[in-house]
């Protein structure tokens, strides 16, 4: 059952306590030896509760060396970037993962006539995930299941070391005949959209369970990623509109996030799902760093869950280092007549962040313990996150207690009254 606790009282005001988080002990998953695609990382985790039973399902981000998928000869081993599925029985204790294919593979082709998929209209289109497909996160929206995808067109060397993550692009890739733009001669993120077939998925037809939709943001506009949608569509200037939370590396790319230079939470609405790339979309800045753990950038963790009459809980991320590394909190946003939502309610404290041994840097020197998925069962909420960027981490938590708490804080992290009582302490 949820907990009250009185932490603190001034006159007869009482704070809640922060939310007690349980974790596993130890890796749910861990990078394979032996296994090319998940040899060194598996990290960063989607989840989604299987819609007949308690069972979860996981769609996991994994990476291992390809020797011999360099783009040149004298390339480091790229890195390409696979997703592969996993089951728990028991609400997260533990999975069981099919490590004998990835679900979803790059198709890593170096040849400009053969970097095209197919999307879901059955059209030729540019394949931004061609080389890498990262950071999972599955949504539904009017009954229908998305997955969104941080994506490169070429895989990267080993991007743990410094300008690696462009190094593994074919010669044409910087030079006029290159068709692709910044895709290609700068090998930056797109954030792909695919549907999702789940049942699909869950008997591990893999071939048929992932659809390409196409790109969610633009990479002539800037690198974008931790790029998902809400999952309900919102008024937005008297039109229902689908709405898009991203976080590009330089907000002034957009005209909406003008004055802002480092990495920041940005909304977007738009029609159609193929329309964010278009003119018919309309940006909003929604939240730039204010704490000390989040100085270097700030970014939606994974889809926010309705938790009441147009209100939504969102987790957050934080990055400042040398400090905190990566670092997780959540906001509460409202929506609001015609327009975008807005945060009500901003925790300034870091409510997760490296704490277990198994859970401190390897290879990569940032500690960093990264959200990427959350369901809810009753009242728990279940997250799944990346550790170190090698491993998969489950938390739970009382959703009652982190809404309780998150909503002590207001729209600038300051500490507050909860609803129901005055700040001088009257109920």
């Amino acid at each position: 059952m949820p907990k009250e606790q009185k932490v603190f009282t001034k006159g007869r005001l009482t704070l809640p306590a922060p939310p007690d988080f349980r974790y596993l002990p130890a890796p749910a998953l861990s990078p394979q030896p032996g296994c090319p695609w998940a040899e060194t990382m598996v990290l960063n985790p989607a989840i989604v509760k299987d819609l007949e039973s308690n069972a979860l399902h996981m769609l996991f981000r994994a990476s291992g060396p390809f020797p011999g998928k360099k783009a040149r000869p004298e390339c480091e081993d790229p890195y390409p970037i696979f997703l592969g599925y996993a089951r728990s029985d028991d609400l997260g204790k533990t999975w069981v993962a099919d490590f004998s294919r990835p679900a979803l593979a790059p198709a890593l082709e170096y040849e400009m006539p053969r970097i095209y998929a197919v999307d879901d209209e059955g059209r030729k289109v540019v394949n931004y995930a061609n080389g890498c497909i990262e950071d999972p996160r599955v949504f539904e929206i009017e009954g229908v299941w998305y997955m969104s995808v941080a994506c490169r067109m070429f895989p990267p060397g080993p991007y743990w070391k410094p300008r690696t993550a462009s190094s593994n692009q074919p010669d044409w890739a910087g030079t006029p005949a290159n068709p692709f733009g910044k895709a290609a001669s700068w090998n930056d993120t797109t954030t792909v959209l695919y549907r999702l077939h789940l049942d699909r998925l869950i008997r591990k037809d893999y071939d048929h369970a992932f659809v390409y939709v196409g790109p969610l943001t633009d990479p002539e506009v800037d690198d974008n990623r931790d790029a998902f949608l809400f999952p309900e569509r919102m008024n937005i200037d008297g039109v229902l509109q689908y709405v898009l939370i991203h976080r590009p590396r330089n907000p002034s790319s957009c005209q909406a996030g003008e004055g802002h230079d480092k990495p920041s939470i940005m909304l977007a609405a738009a029609p159609g799902l193929k329309d964010f790339v278009t003119s018919k979309a309309r940006h909003h800045f929604l939240a730039a760093g204010l704490f000390d753990w989040e100085g270097e950038r700030i970014g939606a963790s994974w889809p926010p869950i309705k938790i009441g009459d147009r209100e939504w809980l969102m987790q957050v991320h934080g990055k400042t280092y040398p400090g905190f590394g990566y670092s997780q909190s959540f906001v509460i946003l409202k929506q609001r007549e015609r327009d975008f939502p807005e945060i009500r309610h901003r925790c300034s404290e870091r409510l997760m962040y490296v704490r277990q041994a198994w859970e401190r840097p390897g290879i990569f020197d940032v500690p960093c313990l990264f959200t990427t998925g959350g369901v809810v069962v009753g009242d728990t909420l279940i997250i799944s996150y990346g550790a170190a960027d090698q491993k998969v981490g489950i938390a739970w938590v009382s959703l009652t207690d982190v809404v309780r708490y998150v909503r002590s804080f207001d729209a600038q992290g300051q500490r507050t009254a909860p609803e129901g009582q005055e700040r001088d302490g009257r109920e």
